[in-house]
């Protein structure tokens, strides 16, 4: 009987992992072929992008485990220890199997994998399954900057998204790290968390923090109270400099005996002087030496 290849029979989204495996049909078990290990000779991959693993799904697949065995095989490759493996795709599929009570687990062993191939298909099939929370595949994402030297770009070839949706994933990090606690665990949306991203009062991102988990507020509002909050600061300027704007006014209107209104800030603005008859117009215009 033939065994099953991991990615055949597989929707086309998770082929992409092909690129990394060789088919059994066309290895002898030391090249890819599927094997049984014992769990004990087994660990887990140091680039794993995943942190949290749901304890309630992976008691599901234990279940499913013990009834109908282990259908897709883990990849691994050897260990620096020999006789140890590593695994390089199938974390979750070995840690139910160990709750499962198996003592042994199918695996393809891909014999020779450097530490950047590790960590891309950890990635990849981590997305591929849908596996990975916001926060989980923004610091794959910098892993991969940081330790390998990508650029936005590259990522984006490498997972198939677009670049924006990288530099934009990416900037949840900016957050406070309970803000990103909030998003791993579902608590507030990624689409909150890009909104928020673009603050830079770690104050009013908590207030609205605040607001959406007892309001329920939608990106779409959170995405208005923010533009609101950033108008607000564009056209009231500090209190000092309020206080400032008000003294000059007095002046003006005292030199000028007229209404005045003095907007703007430190930066630029305006200053609006007003008339109410045409003696009024011709007084203002001699007071700025302005020959007509």
């Amino acid at each position: 009987m033939q065994k099953q290849v991991l990615g055949r029979g597989l929707p086309t989204r998770e082929r992409g992992l092909d690129v990394f495996i060789s088919h059994p049909q066309k290895q002898n078990a030391a090249g890819g072929d599927i094997v049984e290990i014992p769990l004990e000779k087994i660990k887990p991959n140091k680039y794993q992008p995943r942190k949290n693993f749901d304890d309630e799904k992976l008691q599901e697949l234990a279940a499913s485990i013990k009834e109908h065995g282990l259908l897709s095989p883990i990849v691994v490759t050897p260990a620096i220890d020999e006789g140890e493996y590593e695994i390089i795709a199938g974390e979750r599929r070995y840690r139910a199997s160990q709750i499962a009570g198996k003592s042994e687990i199918k695996a393809i062993i891909k014999e020779v994998v450097t530490d950047k191939q590790k960590m891309e298909f950890a990635l990849l099939e981590n997305m591929q399954r849908e596996d990975l929370n916001p926060i989980e595949e923004a610091q794959g994402f910098k892993r991969f900057i940081d330790e390998f030297g990508y650029t936005h770009e590259l990522i984006s070839q490498k997972v198939s998204k677009n670049r924006s949706v990288i530099t934009n994933a990416l900037r949840l990090l900016n957050l406070p790290q309970d803000i990103q606690d909030l998003i791993s665990k579902e608590q507030i949306s990624a689409g909150h968390g890009r909104m928020l991203a673009g603050l830079d009062n770690e104050q009013i991102i908590r207030d609205i923090v605040e607001k959406i988990l007892k309001d329920g507020l939608s990106v779409r509002a959170v995405e208005n109270l923010i533009s609101e909050l950033k108008a607000e600061k564009t056209e009231k300027p500090p209190k000092r400099q309020e206080a400032e704007i008000e003294k000059l006014n007095e002046e003006l209107q005292r030199k000028f005996g007229a209404k005045t209104k003095v907007i703007g800030s430190n930066q630029k603005g305006k200053i609006e002087i007003f008339y109410f008859s045409l003696e009024d117009l011709e007084r203002i215009v001699k007071e700025l030496n302005i020959n007509i």
